[in-house]
């Protein structure tokens, strides 16, 4: 009977891992195995040569025994699990960047590995436009005058206000399968919505965004900048203190996607001097926070920032997709068929 290890955590539970294997093999007689790490009740970090990772190299090796295929989120597949698993076929990690698993290892070790692109794109859209409807209208504010048991009138001064998205122009930059979503849905609300992205293939959406050259005059226009790039060596601080004088007295800046993509202290500085009304963040440079931050002082000092933890992504549908997601890899395997989103090809790995 194939052996299939369900290696869940407290987002993406075990369960919901062995109720999508079940679902996705049907009838195929299969012992699934159940183990669960403690993530995010405790931070994940670096295991071995592999980083984003919680568990256990021992305790995963010992569930690994005898068994064809893993489905995890988070275990640590790392160089000395891989080759103490002599018997796994495939690895089919539920993420989209599998920083947890040594993929040089598994392809050495003739391991396939898989994963599920894009498996929080909706709530990180979503979120996006949350958090910038949340700073437009001055909506955390508002709701801490009331808990601090203030009725804050004054907050319909024209002063004070907050601003439409109808009428705005809210600049992306990047249009991937996040920032396409938050486009069409402020396209829909009447925004004038700015893309640049050099990446986004002629005619992609089309009607509903205008492409501009450079990221320079995306910054000089955007009432409302939003970022969407991946990180890179390119892309680190790509929002820095020169281009934010770039953008209009009064703007606002949005990201969801990774703290490296923001010079934080320009942010903080531009808050300060009255340039920028105000930002949100559900991204950091460092996780868990650097509390000490000028972000949080000004926060404190009521500024208008919105700050969650990294919860974009999080939600009930994106642990579902996520798990249908692998488990669907499990059944192309033991079916023999073509992996959906492979990383490593187990045809193309040595016997």
């Amino acid at each position: 009977m194939t052996k299939i290890l369900a290696a869940g955590d407290r987002f993406i539970r075990s369960s919901l891992f062995r109720a999508s294997l079940e679902h996705a093999l049907g009838d195929r007689p299969a012992e699934i195995v159940e183990l669960e790490f403690a993530w995010p009740d405790e931070p994940f970090g670096r295991v071995g040569e592999v980083d984003e990772a919680s568990g256990d190299e021992d305790q995963l090796i010992a569930a690994l025994e005898g068994a064809t295929a893993i489905v995890t989120q988070l275990a640590p597949m790392t160089e000395r699990v891989i080759a103490a698993s002599p018997e796994l076929r495939l690895i089919a990690v539920s993420r989209g960047g599998p920083t947890n698993i040594n993929l040089d290892a598994a392809r050495r070790h003739g391991v396939a590995v898989a994963n599920v692109p894009g498996r929080n794109g909706i709530a990180t859209a979503e979120m996006t436009i949350g958090l910038a409807l949340a700073l437009l209208r001055r909506i955390p504010l508002s709701h801490a005058s009331l808990l601090d048991r203030q009725w804050r009138g004054d907050l319909y001064r024209h002063d004070a206000v907050g601003a439409e998205v109808s009428g705005a122009v809210i600049g992306l930059l990047g249009a991937g399968a996040v920032g396409a979503h938050v486009a069409k849905v402020f396209r829909a609300m009447g925004a004038e919505v700015l893309v640049f992205d050099p990446y986004l293939p002629a005619g992609a959406l089309e009607g509903v965004v205008q492409r501009v050259d450079s990221i320079d005059e995306l910054f000089a226009r955007s009432d409302l900048l939003s970022v969407h790039a991946r990180l890179s060596d390119e892309t680190r601080h790509v929002v820095n203190a020169e281009r934010l004088r770039l953008m209009r007295p009064g703007s606002r800046l949005v990201n969801a996607a990774r703290g490296g993509l923001v010079d934080y202290d320009a942010v903080a500085e531009a808050i300060s001097r009255g340039h920028l009304a105000g930002a949100a963040f559900d991204v950091f440079p460092e996780e868990p926070v650097d509390f000490t931050h000028p972000i949080f002082t000004l926060a404190d000092q009521g500024k208008d920032i919105v700050l969650t933890p990294h919860i974009a992504g999080a939600s009930l549908q994106t642990a579902e997709r996520a798990a249908d997601g692998v488990a669907e890899e499990v059944r192309r395997l033991l079916d023999g068929e073509p992996l959906r989103n492979p990383l490593v090809d187990l045809s193309a790995a040595p016997a």
